[in-house]
């Protein structure tokens, strides 16, 4: 009779990790060649000088390749971007408004709920992201009219205050878990000496709540950075544009050269990818350091 058969031995601890490593390894090529694919193909529309017919021709490289289309975007050397640099500065000024206005209301907020007797204070935190709850193409009709009761339609401001409000509970959120890393004898101590809330605000809190600080500004110029929809319907004239949406003209006229919307689309792109990864050591602390 054939003898039972022993237990199958496992693989051995080195091969199973080196199998993980070459599987994870696999699936990094793939996800990066994935994500990368469409961006190379915005860059070899860009680089063709025949109104980039080059994606209908099936090449994987321009046989003539020019940076002409980059320098008439810069030099608004075409009708659709002849207010590039204009519309570039109204998306800096969203963005940064965004930011600073996230930060102040964030801050502040996160200070008084966690460091101050607040009644009610888990309700107060909560309730900012019920705003989540709902989609913001839902709420963008009732908007639109508020604006333009206020006065505000085809304004930026309008569109800092859309940005405003979907950003602030994140910001909450993040602050104030990131608060309770810093002990409260720091408050006390300060109370000792004869510190105002103000003086403690602006003198503790906030030079030890900068990696938050950054993580959050960060997010909420991105998020300004890459919001679209509101723009489209809040800003009507073309010098009151931002870049998102007069990249959305070219799809609006019949003699649109696809290689100068490309390069319009790369230029706007760079922004963020150098402000990410130049704060990136300060995004990672920020919003890690700060879980409970």
């Amino acid at each position: 009779m054939r003898a039972p058969r022993g237990p199958m031995r496992r693989p051995p601890r080195r091969l199973r990790r080196i199998l993980t490593d070459v599987a994870s390894g696999i699936l990094g090529i793939v996800l990066l060649v994935w994500s990368l694919v469409p961006v190379y193909n915005m860059l070899l529309i860009a680089l063709d000088r025949d109104e980039g017919d080059i994606e209908f021709e099936g090449l994987i490289w321009p046989p003539d390749p020019s940076l002409h289309s980059f320098q008439t975007v810069l030099t608004q050397g075409y009708w659709l971007v002849e207010d590039f640099w204009h519309q570039f500065g109204n998306s800096f000024f969203i963005g940064l408004m965004t930011m600073a206005l996230t930060l102040v209301i964030g801050s502040l907020a996160s200070f008084a709920f966690g460091r101050m007797h607040v009644s009610k204070r888990w309700m107060l935190v909560n309730a900012p992201l019920l705003t989540y709850a709902v989609p913001a193409s839902f709420l963008i009709i009732p908007f639109y009219r508020l604006m333009a009761n206020y006065g505000l339609a085809n304004s930026l401001w309008a569109i800092v205050a859309v940005n405003v409000t979907f950003a602030a509970p994140y910001a909450i959120l993040i602050l104030r878990q990131y608060a309770t890393l810093i002990p409260v004898e720091l408050d006390e101590a300060a109370q000792v000496d004869g510190a105002s809330p103000g003086q403690m605000y602006q003198r503790i809190y906030v030079p030890l709540m900068t990696p938050a600080l950054i993580a959050v500004g960060t997010f909420a110029l991105l998020l300004a950075w890459n919001e679209y929809l509101y723009q489209y319907l809040l800003l009507s004239s073309s010098r009151n544009m931002t870049v998102a949406v007069a990249i959305a003209q070219f799809f609006n006229s019949d003699e649109a050269p696809w290689n100068y919307m490309m390069a319009t689309a790369l230029i706007y792109s760079v922004p963020p990818i150098v402000i990410f990864y130049a704060l990136r050591r300060y995004l990672a602390a920020g919003l890690t350091r700060g879980r409970a």
